[in-house]
């Protein structure tokens, strides 16, 4: 019987899904083929088209789960009231560069944002009519700069780039 949940269409997704990263890793996606994942998984073509629409569904597919993975770490790690929240996201990234840079890989194809803003914190320092401008500015810019981190292999510690992050409220906010 094939429920939406059985156990083998769960391993065929794991499969083209792991197939998919790998090849991400290497190849842009303009270069990876429905065919490709499927010859490497090991799968028949309609195996893939039974889970996924097309490729673009797959990576929409990969890529909210990367997202609700990060979100997931991200939560249980931090509370909202943590100081240092910031700093665990900059270790965490730092020691799983290659999930993050395959996030941003596959985020540059829609453009959805990694990173949550603290709207709280954001209110009580911006209380005026633009409140959204400048979440959506702050999450733009902390995205841009974990891209550039990450493009230089994290050179600089979490700590630095806390650093260089408060620096931009110049004093305004402690985060």
């Amino acid at each position: 019987m094939n429920t939406p949940n059985n156990k083998r269409k769960k391993e065929s997704q794991e499969k083209i899904e792991k197939t998919f990263l790998q090849l991400i890793q290497k190849k842009d996606l303009s270069e990876i083929s429905v065919s490709t994942i499927c010859k490497i998984a090991k799968l028949n073509r309609s195996t893939f088209y039974a889970n996924y629409i097309d490729i673009y569904d797959l990576v929409e597919k990969v890529k909210n789960k990367m997202a609700d993975e990060f979100a997931e770490i991200q939560f249980s790690n931090n509370s909202k009231q943590d100081p240092n929240g910031y700093l665990n996201m900059f270790k965490n990234i730092s020691e799983n560069q290659i999930f993050f840079k395959t996030y941003f890989k596959l985020e540059d194809i829609s453009l959805r944002p990694i990173t949550v803003h603290n709207i709280d914190m954001a209110k009580k320092y911006y209380n005026n009519e633009n409140i959204d401008y400048h979440i959506e500015f702050f999450r733009a810019g902390l995205n841009a700069i974990i891209k550039k981190w990450l493009d230089n292999n994290c050179k600089e510690s979490p700590e630095e780039m806390v650093k260089i992050i408060t620096s931009e409220y110049d004093g305004k906010i402690r985060l």
